[in-house]
């Protein structure tokens, strides 16, 4: 696991725009690395990272290292539409449950909204003829034979990968079982994906669609994941892949090539592991982190110094968040995940004026290739980097650590064009994009505070990504945020949080049973059950049995509700053998009240499920943050060196200080430019700027 055998370890973040590369050696020293994705193999710009890694760091090389590595490639696959030609085997009837989804209309009054296409078409959903009732009883027989015609059917369509969801599969798998290993007899190569491997739990369309996704993107990621082995490989070394998941723990390639669904938001989810990190060590409880790319810009809620988290969310809706109550503008993903909000707003978002004549931006992006206007690879239309050149907020020469040169001329006439058709100048058009770019990114930030229940004034704002330190300010101040916080190797900060994650797996188990009927022996032998199911295995994906505790949840609700809520199980071995199950509704009662103000002592509690979260113990990461801060500080500006920055349109162009971040030692007021290799601090005017005792900059807005 990440930083417990390896003398090396690797964390490599792929986004849209840039490829980022933190290497942190057994002596804690950090090298980085961020080079251009390369979209027509991504593996190729791990390589070409890896490479510069080594070449800063060649005893790296010759060491056994671990690469943890957090990937777009399975949320591409799906909101692209490219993934595997996917079948669908079901149960007799339930062919269509793709089609009818949750039957909930996310746009009320869109009278031409149309719910997204099945990533499987109906000719490839067939029918088995089989059934089981609720409890896992064999209602029908499983007819072998329809399965191996249908497996007849799959070869000559040249189906690529299977997925199997069978009606109360949770509750006895043995025919969803029989399926697949049928179909791995019949299909030899092609991947099969049963749902009760990848979530054992009641809610067929939940189910169902979290197969079909995992199916859809397995040929994808399992191809990608073979590219990087290789390139790994390839570059000498003994080498150990890892990847993240979207719940905020790495598992090895292995368990990834058949669980892929995982990987999706994996990237966005090592920021945020890396985000709760800072804010135990500045000893700030409540945070909103706001990690802005090339292509989007997510935020995450860290509360009472907690990471939150989701059941489920949904990927390819305008805007991305497990917890919104109006779904079904994506495709839904039944597996736990950190909680975040994902709108397209990056620094290649395209601004344009639509049809009425208003400026947008995004959420289209040119991304890496052929990237903003300002990179000169043949694209003329302004973008959010564009008009932070023109604003003076990016120096050309410096961008992304010299790995680029920008030319600020064409930045400049994209913007000039943009400003004719909204009857401004350049520098005008340009900060009007940057306004409406923060605008969009202002939805993520309160899709995770406002809309459940949470002032943002009360919280600071955490800010990283390459585009992140930019826009953190004057986003804050528009949202009544007083406090910012810019950590130390902000554009590659995703990959400084693979380091830092740990090694786990989840695993989702259906029990349905009253309280009043449960005993307290009853609810200790599930438990027992669960855990040596999970023992099993983990065993078999390859984690070492002997360094792995366990989490438990449960999901409890009061009999006759269809909203569940998760608690924490109590340590059942140090609780009185008659109190288990009474400490449990204890908890749920507790935290129902605690959520919605409301308690029912005498209406009877359901358990409906466990949730067990494995996590192998493993020491943590010798890190010198602050130590690194000053190492990537570069060489002292000029003491009168400064740059015209535009940051009004009464005031215009006003002359900004260009610092490195080891000056705030003293603390500045702005206008003022903190250029480090992988981004630009904006410190706008009204806004002080301090560098704290673990290297972060910290800007408060004046009163």
């Amino acid at each position: 696991m990440p930083g417990s055998e390896s003398a090396v370890v690797i964390g490599v973040d792929i986004g849209g725009t840039f490829t980022d590369l933190c290497l942190l050696g057994a002596d804690g020293r950090v090298v980085t690395a961020k080079l251009p994705s390369t979209p027509g193999d991504y593996s190729e710009g791990v390589a070409q990272a890896l490479a510069a890694a080594f070449a800063a760091a060649p005893d790296a090389a010759r060491q056994q290292h671990e690469l943890v590595h957090g990937s777009t490639i399975a949320t591409n696959a799906v909101l692209e539409l490219r993934g595997a030609k996917t079948a669908l085997l079901t149960t007799a009837g339930f062919r269509d449950v793709l089609e009818l989804r949750r039957l909930r209309m996310p746009q009320l009054y869109n009278l031409q909204w149309e719910k997204p296409a099945p990533l499987v078409p109906r000719s490839l959903r067939l029918e088995v003829h089989e059934r089981l009732d609720a409890r896992g009883e064999v209602i029908v027989p499983l007819d072998e034979e329809g399965v191996r015609r249908h497996a007849d059917l799959l070869r000559e369509q040249g189906v690529e990968s299977v997925a199997v969801c069978l009606l109360h599969a949770y509750a006895n798998p043995e025919h969803e079982q029989r399926v697949g290993a049928l179909l791995r007899e019949l299909l030899p190569g092609v991947p099969v994906s049963l749902s009760t491997e990848i979530i054992r739990e009641a809610g067929e369309f939940e189910r169902t669609s979290t197969a079909v996704i995992n199916a859809y993107v397995q040929p994808v990621v399992g191809r990608y994941l073979t590219a990087i082995e290789e390139r790994l490989t390839s570059s000498g070394g003994d080498s150990r892949l890892l990847v993240m998941q979207s719940n905020g723990a790495v598992m090895p390639a292995g368990a990834a090539r058949q669980r892929p669904c995982y990987l999706i938001e994996s990237g966005p989810a090592a920021g945020v592991i890396a985000a709760q990190a800072v804010a135990r060590a500045i000893d700030c409880h409540n945070l909103v982190t706001l990690d802005m790319g090339g292509t989007t810009a997510k935020a995450a809620l860290i509360e009472d110094g907690e990471m939150t988290f989701v059941d489920e969310y949904e990927i390819g809706a305008g805007l991305t968040i497990g917890s919104r109550l109006m779904k079904g503008d994506g495709y839904l993903l039944r597996i736990p995940a950190i909680d975040l909000a994902e709108v397209g707003a990056g620094g290649g978002s395209l601004a344009y004026v639509d049809a009425g004549g208003a400026l947008q931006v995004g959420p289209r992006s040119v991304g890496a290739d052929p990237g903003p206007a300002c990179y000169g690879r043949g694209n003329s239309e302004a973008t959010i980097t564009d008009a932070n050149v023109v604003l003076g907020y990016i120096g050309p020469e410096r961008f992304a650590g010299g790995a680029l040169q920008l030319d600020p001329a064409l930045a400049q006439r994209a913007l000039e064009r943009l400003g004719r058709q909204l009857g401004m100048d350049a520098a005008a058009a340009a900060y009007a994009v940057h306004v409406v770019g923060n605008t969009r990114m202002s939805r993520a930030i309160r899709a995770v505070s406002t809309e459940r229940g949470h002032d943002a004034r009360d919280f600071t704002l955490l800010a990283f990504g390459g585009s992140g330190p930019l826009h953190a300010a004057q986003l804050a101040r528009s949202l009544g945020i007083r406090r910012v916080v810019v950590p130390p190797l902000p554009g590659v900060f995703s990959a400084l949080g693979l380091l830092c994650a740990p090694a786990g797996y989840q695993f989702v188990h259906t029990f349905r049973a009253r309280l009043d009927r449960l005993s307290d022996a009853g609810l200790a032998a599930a438990v027992d059950d669960l855990t040596a199911q999970a023992r099993l295995e983990l065993r078999r994906l390859g984690y070492p049995a002997d360094a792995v505790e366990f989490g438990y949840e449960a999901d409890l609700r009061y009999v006759g509700q269809q909203f569940r809520v998760r608690v924490t199980l109590p340590d059942l071995a140090a609780i009185h053998p008659d109190g288990a199950v009474a400490a449990v509704r204890q908890r749920f009662e507790d935290e129902h009240e605690r959520r919605y103000h409301h308690r029912a002592p005498q209406a009877p509690v359901e358990l409906v499920g466990f949730h067990l979260a494995a996590r192998v113990r493993a020491p943590a990461p010798l890190l010198d943050l602050a130590g690194v801060a000053a190492d990537m500080s570069g060489p002292a500006a000029p003491s009168a060196a400064t740059r015209p920055a535009y940051f009004s349109r009464e005031e215009g162009f006003v002359a900004a200080r260009l610092l490195r971040r080891q000056d705030l030692h003293t603390p500045v007021t702005g206008p003022a430019l903190v250029e480090e290799p992988d981004t630009t601090i904006v410190i706008p005017p009204g806004w002080n700027a301090r560098l704290d005792e673990q290297g972060n900059v910290v800007m408060t807005v004046e009163e």
